[in-house]
């Protein structure tokens, strides 16, 4: 048998078109207050969140449980206050000025690779962060999940992108549910990133496959919840 790893969710806004913000990231927040609360409301359901390392740098995220009803929601729960903070960087160039580091409000765990210089290792460290390294050139995401369930008892982890992550959590077949907020913009461009970039698969015969769970409509959104067909 495996070692247990946590229950994945994947949360994201998504433009009409499929697009997750514009081509120069100059557009990431377009979605309502509704969809907000939404996100709040997940992440008082999970041990950790997870984002990748252009996500942290290019948007101000704090990657924490929100305002105080969120967090009194959480404690209710039997959860702390706010979530583990986990920051996917194989190369290691996570920029340790990003807004998320300056609120020490829960730990921060960074998962890396062998192509992490010993320097940046040193700077994360010195940084408060606890570091992952995964013995490759690139992350073994199912090792490093089955090692946030093990040392940190990570049963629910919430992923909040990028596409590269998203995609990288796809490929290892990893993600259990998909939250999607389906907003009435058009967004365009072919650089413009959507759910899942990164690699991609080369058949169609390859995709993973989900089921729709639950819909609903709030305004102009759609609220879309997908889940892993067995």
């Amino acid at each position: 048998m495996k070692p247990p790893r946590p229950f994945v969710l994947v949360n994201m806004a998504l433009s009409a078109d499929g697009k997750i913000a514009s081509a120069r990231r100059g557009v990431n927040h377009f979605s309502s207050p509704h969809d907000e609360h939404h996100l709040y409301t997940l992440r008082g359901t999970v041990d950790a969140l997870l984002n990748g390392a252009r996500t942290v740098d290019t948007t101000p995220v704090k990657m924490d449980a929100g305002p105080r009803r969120y967090r009194q929601l959480r404690l209710r729960r039997g959860l702390t206050e706010h979530p583990l903070r986990v920051i996917a960087s194989g190369s290691g160039s996570v920029d340790l000025t990003a807004e998320v580091f300056r609120h020490p409000v829960s730990p921060i765990l960074i998962l890396t690779t062998t192509r992490c210089a010993p320097s940046r290792f040193r700077a994360f460290q010195k940084s408060g962060a606890e570091v992952y390294t995964s013995p490759s050139s690139e992350i073994n995401f199912l090792e490093a999940l089955q090692y946030l369930h093990r040392l940190h008892k990570v049963r629910r982890l919430l992923c909040e992108g990028g596409g590269a992550l998203n995609d990288a959590l796809f490929s290892a077949d990893l993600i259990d549910e998909i939250h999607l907020t389906l907003c009435p913009r058009i967004i365009g461009g072919r650089d413009a990133p959507t759910l899942s970039d990164g690699h991609g698969i080369a058949r169609l015969a390859d995709s993973r496959r989900f089921q729709l769970a639950k819909r609903r409509r709030i305004g102009d959104e759609l609220y879309l919840t997908y889940r892993r067909r067995q």
